[in-house]
């Protein structure tokens, strides 16, 4: 079941706290005639390794069919276990819902997967049909007395009933789950839950495919290429073929990623031309046909709306019971202890920045649209640092095969090998086989690192297939990222952000391909918001690590390793712009936090005003460091699954950098440390508590001294 209602709970935007449907509700969907079962693929496993998805014969018409079905087989499924008339048991409850929904996870998967990798509109169109109806099966599940009867049962039960630990465990998971859904509800509160649940799958949905359209629509167009001066030739011939695609013959494009910030700035010397890329980016959303605005005061006002029914005063503190932080006070007071060190960096910064602005002819106040580009300047200055000199050294493939896929096999003793027989669903994705140390065969890996049209921002990790001895089924994963992709025939090279990104994504790929557990609930990535970022933090530090880099930095002609004095340079330059970075993103974090503490009687908020409010009353609000996102495009926290919980990277990444600085105190880049960090961390899943599988590893809680260290700011 775990499988079928993460997929139903990706689907609905509400993650892992699922929504419902009562006991009496009944699935109204007709089954598939005989001959169109036949035809779609999707009703039966893959019989290709791992059941990794047929790409080949997969089409876009077979998905709204076997989702349909998959409803129905897994809702009649989900009743033969709340209405068996044998009392409750770990097996006839417990494992009879982890083995259900076998045709709806399978379809879910690849459907969401695609949604947002590779998108169309026949894709969008399904979703926003099946997005109430996915909400609504998971409110049969969630809310169906009769099943939460027997789930309490052995809840109430579960220290005598001669349960493993991860038994234990897994019914814990599920009561805590259900209750939460609002199991414990009364008729007429269920009914009202069900009403917001619908509705708030409603509204993601069309925030997401609205967030989409924008990524197309403000794309900057720019006339002439002298415009452009500061970009390579490289990035000028991209921008033309972009512009080409998009109709814009004789003219550049400039696409706006999804961030507040865009990475071109830190290049285009024009200034008026930053400034008009910067307003397309902050203003996303704000008004237009697209306008996403009015979604993200109804949507905060709806989760208040469903904590009061469930007992909690703010969908904050909902979101926060089941994570490492429990409490948004706890969030708040994290952010609290480190904003006077982090605003005097970022105003030290600001300082350096504007006396960089005079120093070379500049009669302005520093905005935002400049603070990239003069950073850049000020780094050079500081660090005698070129970035177009570094450049050379950080050929994608390089960095993917050298970089990434080098430090796996040192830490853990894992080597990835292509896969070209595997079909994949673009040109651009290739396929991968891991291997063990023994040399056998663990999972499916796909790299999936260029933009494209279809796209949505950002960078993550999904699964195609869960890991669970219970189903005997091994990883199938995939990571994805919105690198530029060169023109034809050329290099493509990545910033040293966009390394450290890869690293992060293959850190969440091993946590899922790593796992070794029974249970699919409790298996791979299946942990807490605030845990999940750990293994991907930590693994970003290794992009920087001496040994690592010397492998995979070297002249993409020449194959000369990068010069001792230039890497030198890099890394002392790392701590530079911390402040900025780390105001930044504590920025959205309050802001997603704000939106989310928001009483149930709390009336609709003008995004604009509840933003400045919010960042002044925590005081981060320094105009020319504006929120990573802004409300009217932060995908994490209003359609993504990161409600309230934008902080867990922050709070990850103190056990990440804690964790790591621990390693190098072990010897660093060896099997052996390597070894055991994926025993205790990567394998476990959810079967263990998060703090207990943290303290088998580290031997102590974590302190916030690496973490102030790893970021410059002690």
């Amino acid at each position: 079941m775990h499988k079928a209602l993460l997929a139903v709970s990706i689907a609905a935007s509400l993650m892992a706290t699922g929504c419902s449907i009562g006991n009496n509700a009944s699935t109204t969907q007709t089954p598939l005639a005989p001959n169109v079962q036949m035809q779609n693929p999707l009703l039966t496993p893959s019989t290709l390794q791992y059941q990794a998805p047929d790409f080949s014969i997969i089409k876009d018409a077979h998905f709204q069919p076997a989702l349909t079905q998959g409803i129905q087989e897994h809702y009649q499924q989900i009743l033969a276990i709340a209405n068996n008339s044998q009392a409750p048991t770990f097996n006839n409850t417990i494992v009879a819902m982890e083995t259900s929904g076998e045709l709806l996870t399978r379809t879910s998967q690849i459907f969401y997967n695609l949604t947002g990798s590779n998108s169309n509109p026949t894709l969008l169109k399904i979703q926003g049909e099946m997005a109430p109806i996915m909400a609504a099966h998971s409110d049969n599940i969630h809310l169906n007395s009769a099943l939460f009867k027997r789930v309490d049962s052995l809840y109430q039960q579960r220290d005598s009933l001669n349960l493993t630990a991860e038994e234990v465990r897994l019914i814990e998971v599920y009561h805590q789950r259900f209750v939460l859904a609002g199991a414990k509800l009364t008729d007429q509160q269920k009914a009202q839950i069900r009403l917001l649940n619908e509705e708030q799958s409603t509204l993601t949905n069309e925030f997401s495919q609205r967030l989409l359209t924008l990524t197309k629509q403000n794309a900057v167009v720019v006339d002439s290429v002298d415009e452009l001066a500061g970009l390579s030739d490289s990035e000028i011939r991209a921008a033309k073929m972009d512009a080409e695609a998009q109709g814009h013959a004789g003219k550049y494009v400039i696409n706006i990623t999804n961030t507040t910030r865009q990475p071109i700035l830190a290049k285009l010397e024009n200034r008026q031309l930053r400034e008009r890329i910067w307003l397309a980016s902050a203003n996303r959303g704000l008004s237009g046909e697209n306008e996403t605005a009015s979604l993200v005061s109804r949507l905060a006002q709806l989760r208040a709306e469903r904590a009061e029914l469930l007992g909690f005063k703010s969908w904050a503190d909902y979101q926060l019971a089941p994570q490492m932080a429990k409490t948004p006070e706890a969030v708040y007071s994290m952010f609290g202890s480190m904003v006077p060190a982090v605003v005097a960096n970022t105003e030290k910064e600001a300082a350096d920045i504007q006396a960089m602005i005079t120093k070379t002819g500049g009669n302005f106040t520093l905005a935002p649209w400049d603070w990239e580009f003069y950073a850049e300047k000020v780094r050079q200055d500081k660090f005698d640092l070129d970035s177009g000199s570094i450049k050379p050294y950080f050929e994608f493939e390089r960095v993917l095969q050298d970089g990434v896929f080098f430090t796996l096999e040192k830490l853990y003793g894992v080597t990835l090998k292509p896969r070209p027989d595997l079909p994949v669903y673009h040109e651009d994705v290739k396929a991968y086989e891991m291997f063990d140390v023994d040399g056998s065969s663990m999972a499916i890996f796909y790299a999936d690192y260029f933009a494209r049209e279809g796209k949505r921002g950002g960078a993550w990790m999904s699964s195609f297939v869960g890991q669970s001895t219970l189903l005997d089924t091994k990883p199938v994963v995939v990571n994805v990222m919105n690198i530029k992709k060169a023109p034809e025939g050329e290099p493509t090279f990545v910033s040293y952000d966009e390394v450290t990104t890869m690293f992060h994504e293959m850190g969440h790929g091993t946590h899922g391909m790593f796992s070794k557990v029974k249970y699919p609930s409790l298996a791979g990535t299946s942990v807490s918001r605030d845990f999940v970022e750990f293994p991907s933090t930590f693994e970003e530090d290794w992009a920087a690590h001496p040994e690592v880099l010397a492998n995979y930095a070297k002249h993409y002609q020449t194959g000369e390793v990068i010069p001792d004095a230039l890497l030198q340079k890099l890394l002392n330059s790392r701590s530079f712009n911390q402040g900025f970075d780390t105001l930044e993103y504590m920025a959205a974090a309050l802001l997603d936090l704000e939106w989310h503490s928001l009483p149930a009687d709390a009336p609709l908020q003008d995004v604009a005003t509840f933003e400045a409010a919010a960042l002044k009353k925590h005081g981060v609000d320094i105009t020319a460091v504006p929120p990573r996102y802004k409300s009217s495009f932060f995908a994490h926290s209003f359609p993504g699954g990161y409600s309230a919980s934008y902080y867990a990277y922050m709070w990850s990444e103190i056990l990440a950098a804690d964790a790591f600085a621990y390693v190098q105190t072990q010897g660093g880049l060896n099997r052996e440390i390597g070894m055991k960090y994926r025993k205790t961390i990567r394998e476990v899943g959810n079967s263990v508590p998060p703090m207990e599988a943290y303290q088998s590893f580290r031997g102590q809680a974590p302190t916030t001294d690496a973490l102030l260290k790893r970021r410059g700011l002690n």
